[in-house]
């Protein structure tokens, strides 16, 4: 029996994420409140949204995504152990890296780089313009 309804590999994941980043479970301190919004009666009756305290960092975490508390228990962890994850590593996080690819897509192209663009596709439209049949009618 599981604590979280997700799969035993995703929850064995988590739990490896945090032993890397030296999170420990009694360091975190959970409650629940109840949930706003979309899911009718269950979310009004119940206390599906959770809160989730690191005490070292101080980096608090609520999560109300899904409609089951077991659910959001498990999404508020990977939430909280990407922000530590983000507070302790910094640049070296995939979060961060993967920040920083997007930004370097659009980055605006150096003077050089966009005349080299430009020169082949200057050639190949040429290449396509001599491709083109020649009328005859007008010799």
């Amino acid at each position: 029996m599981t604590i979280f309804s997700v799969s035993e590999a995703k929850v064995s994941a988590l739990k490896a994420k945090m032993l890397s980043l030296n999170i420990r479970a009694r360091d975190i301190e959970e409650s629940f409140i109840r949930s706003g919004g979309k899911g009718g009666q269950n979310v009004n009756k119940t206390s599906t949204c959770v809160y989730l305290r690191h005490i070292p960092t101080g980096i608090e975490v609520k999560c109300q995504k899904e409609r089951s508390q077991s659910l959001n228990r498990y999404h508020a962890r990977i939430i909280l152990v990407k922000k530590i994850e983000q507070l302790i590593k910094g640049k070296e996080s995939e979060e961060r890296q993967i920040i920083e690819k997007i930004r370097r897509q659009k980055r605006k192209r150096s003077k050089r780089a966009k005349e080299k663009i430009l020169a082949e596709k200057r050639i190949v439209s040429e290449k396509k313009r001599l491709r083109s049949k020649i009328d005859t009618r007008d010799i």
